[in-house]
């Protein structure tokens, strides 16, 4: 629908075309309205609306899967904070076991019970504890730097764990849900839906078109004996169309086979996202059951390896055992209290990483 109007001016005279008065330099006027309405277009417009209303349905799962990515790279940087600051625990815990150790060997150097190379070897641990404890307290600079860049914070901050550990959640009916409701599935499927409608709105062309149109028009002059406005005659038509192309140099077979086959592209896009979630699935609860495991195991051996460096730090003590039974004693004390922090965060990385695939929280 279009509407139109325009005025014009002349310094010529006119004659009234009703009589043979001379008339004098006025303005003319001229309205008009169009209207057209196509009433069939060979079902293009409810193809478009499928395509339209599938790529709507695309875009808000992409959403969705781009929130959910988002939500997984934020608790990502938020865990390796928290575990950062684990190991700098662990590493203090390391520098206080090799002062100890220390003062013991030195304490005995002065007794006569134990060798210079106790005193020294036991410095040069304290040394690489103090080294692995910048590290850790470096690592956990950065991390506090990028999670506040990645929550909108020009600063470092500092990760808060929960009070409570989550347990393993139940994932039973899991996967037939993730392979109907997956962000990245319904996007694939949705994009599939709006190529199948888009090959519909390609056979439209060989339909033919049928539109109705109406047209409106009013045109006048004013002058000292015709008032503004006045005497417009009206000029109205309407106009019922039909078109039909018989050929077009094959462009709709063209157009056609576009269509046909970005349609098959997108339904086995769509089928391989099917797979790559259930394969992806696959894969990260293998991970999350397994890390959950792990943090019992751990456990077990923080809980053996605390008692067996009380036993080593006891019998060097005593003059039973030697420095270096001790110093191992002390490493794997050390590296189990790494592995136990690894395996929390790891489970809690992994129940991220399910929940984005999935598209809900567990």
């Amino acid at each position: 629908m279009s509407t139109s109007a325009s005025a014009s001016r002349s310094n010529q005279d006119r004659f009234d075309p009703n009589s043979t008065t001379r008339l004098p330099p006025g303005y003319a006027y001229t309205g008009g309205l169009f209207a057209t309405l196509q009433l069939f277009d060979g079902f293009q417009r409810l193809a478009t609306l499928r395509a339209s209303s599938a790529t709507e349905d695309a875009a808000s799962a992409g959403l969705v899967n781009q929130r959910y990515q988002t939500t997984l790279a934020t608790q990502q940087a938020f865990f390796t904070a928290l575990a950062d600051g684990e190991f700098v625990r662990v590493a203090e815990a390391q520098v206080q076991r090799a002062k100890e150790e220390l003062q013991i060997a030195v304490n005995k150097f002065q007794a006569g019970a134990a060798t210079r190379s106790d005193t020294l070897t036991a410095t040069v641990d304290l040394g690489n504890a103090r080294l692995a404890l910048l590290q850790a307290q470096a690592n956990l600079a950065t991390g506090q730097a990028s999670l506040g860049r990645q929550i909108g914070i020009d600063q470092p901050v500092k990760a808060v764990p929960d009070s409570t550990f989550p347990e393993l959640p139940d994932t039973t009916a899991l996967r037939s849900s993730a392979l109907a409701t997956a962000p990245l599935v319904s996007q694939a499927d949705a994009l599939a839906r709006a190529a199948r409608a888009q090959t519909w709105s390609a056979r439209s062309q060989y339909w033919p078109s049928f539109s109705v149109s109406y047209n409106n028009s009013r045109t006048g002059i004013s002058s000292p004996n015709l008032p503004l406005f006045n005497g417009y005659p009206e000029t109205f038509s309407w106009r019922f169309s039909l078109s039909w192309t018989l050929f077009n140099g094959f462009g709709r077979e063209q157009n056609q086979v576009a269509a046909s086959v970005s349609r098959d592209v997108a339904e086995a896009q769509a089928a391989d996202a099917h797979r790559l979630v259930n394969a992806q699935l696959t894969q990260q609860l293998a991970a999350l059951f397994t890390a959950y495991t792990q943090i019992s195991i751990t456990q077990a051996n923080v809980a053996a390896a605390t008692e067996a460096l009380r036993v080593q730090q006891e019998r060097y003590r005593l003059g039973a055992s030697t420095l270096l039974d001790l110093l191992t004693a002390q490493a794997n004390m050390t590296q189990a209290d790494v592995n136990q922090v690894s395996a929390r965060y790891n489970y809690l990385i992994a129940r991220a990483q399910v929940e984005a695939l999935v598209g809900h929280p567990l």
